[in-house]
C-alpha cells in the first residue's frame, strides 16, 4: 500500500472541546490569573461592605415627613427627620434646599408613600427604606444621577476588564503557539477553525464565569449589608447585560485571535490588536462621561461594540422601548457571525506564516 494509513483524529466537535478544555485548564493553573481574579473579587467584596458601613454610619439624610407618612420611616436609621404639616410644606422645604427629600403619603403608591426630591433622590435615603417607594422629582431633567453613575461605572468596568484581559490573553496565546511551533502539532490533529473555536469558547466560559462570580458577590453583599435599594430595578438590565456581553465577547475574542495570528512575535502584538483595544476602551469612557446623555446612549446601544454597555444602561434608566433590546441584540448577533467568518479566514491564512507581519489584504485573500 503506497499511501500510509493515518489514524483518524478527533471530530470537529471533539477538537473544539479539547482546545477549550486546554485553554480553561491553563488559565486555572496560572497563578497570575487566579491571583488577579481573587483580588478582583476581594475588591468587589470590600467595596460592597464599605458601602454598607457608609450607609449605616451616615450622619443623617435631612428629610421632611408628613404626619400620615411618619410610621413608614419609624424604623429607618440614618435620617434627620423634620416633621411638616402637609405635602405643600414638604415640597417647599425640598425646593429651598433645607431638606434633601420629603416623604409624603400617596394612596396610589404600592407602599402607601412617595419620595419627593428636587432633581434626584438621595441614594442614601433609598438605602435606608425597607421598600423603595415611587420617586417624584420636582425638576426631573437631571434624573437620578447618583444611581445612574453607579450603574454606568458597574457596566463599564466589568465590560472593560473582562474584554481587555481575556482578549489580550487570547492574543498572547496565539502568538506563543506560533513562536514555539506548537500550532503546527495542533493543526496536524484538528482543523484550524476548530482550534480558533476552542480558544474562543474556552475564554468565553472563563469570562462569563468570572462575571457570574462578581455578580453573586455583589448581590449577596448588597443583600447582607441591607443595600437592597441598589438592586431595585437592576435585575432586568443585569440579565440583558449578560446576554449582550456573551455575544459581544465572542465577537471581540474572534477578532483578537485573528489579529494576533498576523504576527509571529509577542512584541508585535500591539501593532495588530491596538484598534481592538480602543474599541474595548471606548464604551467605558463613553458611558462614564455620557451616562445621562440620551443621544449618545442611544447610538451606543445599536453599535455592536458598545451595545453590551449602552443598551443595559438605557434599560436601567428606563429610556428604551421593549423592542429596542431585541433589535440591538439581533444586530449584535449578525455582526458576531460576520466577525467569526472574517476572523476565521484571517486566522486560517495567517497562522502558519512566520516572520514579518502578514498584511490584512493577504490574510483575507483566498
Amino acid at each position: 500500500m503506497s499511501i500510509a494509513t493515518r489514524t483518524a483524529g478527533p471530530s470537529a466537535a471533539q477538537g473544539v472541546w479539547l482546545v477549550a478544555e486546554r485553554e480553561i485548564g491553563s488559565k486555572l493553573r496560572s497563578k497570575a490569573f487566579v491571583i488577579s481574579t481573587a483580588i478582583l473579587v476581594l475588591g468587589a467584596l470590600v467595596l460592597v461592605i464599605w458601602g454598607g458601613f457608609a450607609a449605616a454610619n451616615n450622619a443623617g439624610t435631612p428629610v421632611a415627613v408628613t404626619p400620615d407618612a411618619a410610621s413608614y420611616v419609624a424604623e429607618a436609621q440614618g435620617l434627620d427627620v423634620t416633621e411638616v404639616a402637609d405635602r405643600a410644606e414638604a415640597e417647599a422645604l425640598v425646593e429651598s434646599g433645607d431638606v434633601d427629600a420629603a416623604i409624603v403619603a400617596d394612596p396610589e403608591s404600592p407602599v402607601g408613600v412617595a419620595v419627593i426630591a428636587d432633581s434626584s433622590a438621595p441614594s442614601q435615603l433609598l438605602l435606608q427604606l425597607a421598600q423603595t417607594p415611587p420617586v417624584e422629582l420636582l425638576n426631573p431633567e437631571s434624573g437620578n444621577e447618583a444611581l445612574g453613575y453607579i450603574a454606568a461605572i458597574g457596566f463599564g468596568v466589568v465590560f472593560l476588564f473582562a474584554a481587555s484581559m481575556f482578549g489580550g490573553t487570547i492574543a498572547q496565546s496565539v502568538v506563543e503557539e506560533k513562536q514555539t511551533r506548537v500550532v503546527e502539532l495542533l493543526i496536524s490533529a484538528i482543523p484550524v477553525r476548530s482550534l480558533l473555536a476552542g480558544k474562543v469558547i474556552g475564554n468565553t466560559v472563563l469570562a462569563m464565569g468570572q462575571i457570574l462570580i462578581l455578580a453573586a458577590v455583589a448581590i449577596v453583599g448588597l443583600t447582607v449589608t441591607d443595600q437592597t435599594a441598589l438592586l431595585q430595578g437592576l435585575g432586568g438590565p443585569i440579565a440583558w447585560f449578560a446576554v449582550f456581553f456573551l455575544f459581544g465577547f465572542i465577537l471581540l475574542a474572534s477578532l483578537f485571535a485573528a489579529a494576533a495570528s498576523m504576527v509571529s512575535r509577542q512584541e508585535d502584538i500591539g501593532s495588530t490588536t491596538t484598534p481592538l483595544t480602543m474599541l474595548v476602551m471606548a464604551p467605558y469612557f463613553l458611558v462614564i462621561f455620557f451616562f445621562d446623555n440620551p443621544l449618545v446612549l442611544g447610538i451606543m446601544s445599536y453599535v455592536p461594540f458598545s451595545a453590551p454597555v449602552g443598551m443595559p444602561m438605557r434599560l436601567f434608566l428606563g429610556t428604551a422601548q421593549w423592542w429596542e433590546p431585541l433589535l440591538s441584540l439581533a444586530i449584535l448577533i449578525a455582526t458576531c457571525i460576520a466577525a467569526i467568518l472574517v476572523g476565521a479566514r484571517i486566522y486560517e491564512n495567517s497562522l502558519l506564516r512566520m516572520g514579518g507581519r502578514v498584511k490584512l489584504s493577504e490574510a483575507l485573500a483566498r
